[in-house]
């Protein structure tokens, strides 16, 4: 039953069916064929049930943060206020899109939207400062990642609906990693600037100390969202779906203070909004109904007794499941690999000891690898898209060196598990 699962499943994705579509036709494949009792009689309730889902109404208002955030001109703000603190560094600019991306991630929980809205403020200024091209769109699409893994997160309330996981507690397990990999970055891009000066671009006039105060309120509205939206779910005073309308509402508030908040912009940001809520909701149900389907005819007990009977180190296994995500990352889309993997995935942490919730942080790394590894990552198109001229391969072989930033802090995240668990314990305690 397992090869079969596999097979069908990513052969119809290889031949281009949309995700959705393929996880149906799976769903109905194992229950026309491996079904004791029908199973799709009590899928009406199951679909129901999985879309009333309180956690994720928060989906679509993350989305609309993001969208007023962008057309407000509150992202561009916020990215000049960093770039004047930190131009001093070597490779200044670079650091300003991993800061950027990081707060952003904390307002938007979109990696996609993330990466198009840093890379409009920031491209622009690639040619002006001689700076590589490679590496400079290299980092945009990394730091685009990084919406994916702060909270809040998209991807974790949908990790968290699919694994039965508390997406508080995801919240609160990606913060450190999230924040430990943005250093990573720009410790990586340090490293280059160092080691090949000429990727620093052109030495520019450091700002002074009255121009780097003066932009100071730039960072207020993403610091506000931020401590209104994450520190209402730290504090146990909103649910992350209540939080996320906290953050709507002021996202709204923010606009209309600074004279942006017209019907065409709302109008745009709905129809944006619906389109991608549309596009989730679609596969997040397929992906629900062949879960359902799994459990009903025993696959996911076969999968656990599969792995058990592998006479092998649990970390040997979790690196080969490392490895296999990063050649689907080549391959799928991140949504579509997230969801069609999920169901299939977890059952295996949890029958070789790990905790689904530390392997929450560790999935969501490999999804941010899935973004920018080429020739299907998202994040890589999306910054060639915005750049709008030029080699695709300048985009690819930037994001080369932060895939293995990931992958050390995957590593990192293996040694030392604490990193994503002690502040949900903390919390709790």
């Amino acid at each position: 039953m397992i090869p079969t699962l596999v097979l069908l499943l990513f052969g119809l994705i290889a031949i281009g069916l949309p995700v959705g579509a393929v996880l149906v036709i799976v769903t109905l494949v194992l229950d026309h064929f491996f079904s004791f009792f029908p199973v799709l009689p009590a899928s009406g309730e199951m679909l129901w049930g999985g879309s009333t889902s309180f956690s994720l109404v928060a989906v679509p208002l993350f989305i609309l943060t993001g969208e007023l955030l962008l057309n407000s001109g509150i992202a561009a703000g916020m990215f000049v206020a960093i770039d004047r603190w930190v131009r001093v560094v070597p490779g200044g600019l670079l650091h300003t899109i991993i800061g950027s991306s990081a707060l952003f991630s904390a307002t938007s929980g979109s990696s996609v939207a993330t990466a198009a809205t840093i890379g409009t403020v920031a491209i622009p200024q690639m040619k002006a400062g001689g700076y590589s091209p490679p590496l400079f769109l290299g980092s945009i699409a990394a730091g685009g990642t990084l919406g994916i893994l702060i909270p809040p997160s998209i991807n974790m309330i949908i990790y968290g609906v699919l694994a039965d996981v508390s997406i508080g507690r995801l919240y609160l397990a990606g913060l450190i990693p999230g924040l430990l990999l943005a250093l990573l970055f720009s410790l990586l891009i340090l490293g280059v600037c160092i080691w090949y000066p000429a990727a620093r671009g052109r030495k520019e006039a450091m700002p002074t100390w009255r121009e780097r105060f003066q932009t100071l309120p730039g960072l207020l509205p993403p610091l506000l969202l931020f401590i209104l939206m994450v520190g209402s779910i730290y504090l146990g005073v909103a649910t992350p779906t209540e939080a996320a309308a906290l953050g709507f509402l002021a996202a709204l508030v923010m606009t209309a203070m600074r004279g942006k908040l017209t019907f065409a912009l709302l109008m745009g940001a709905f129809e944006r909004t619906m389109r991608t809520t549309c596009m989730v909701m679609l596969i997040v149900l397929a992906a629900q109904l062949l879960n359902f389907v799994m459990v009903s005819v025993g696959l996911a007990d076969q999968i656990r007794n599969a792995v058990g009977a592998i006479d092998a180190p649990p970390v040997v296994i979790l690196m080969a499941i490392v490895v296999i995500y990063l050649v689907l990352g080549c391959f799928m889309e991140t949504l579509s690999l997230m969801i069609a993997t999920t169901p299939i995935v977890v059952p295996i942490i949890v029958a070789i000891g790990y905790d689904p919730l530390w392997f929450g942080v560790i999935f969501m790394i490999m999804i941010e690898m899935a973004l920018i590894t080429p020739p299907i990552g998202m994040n890589l198109f999306v910054v060639q898209s915005v750049r709008g001229e030029g080699s695709f391969r300048d985009v690819t072989l930037g994001a080369v060196p932060f895939v293995a930033a990931m992958l050390a802090m995957i590593a990192i995240l293996t040694a030392f598990p604490s990193l994503a668990t002690w502040l949900p314990t903390f919390m709790r305690g």
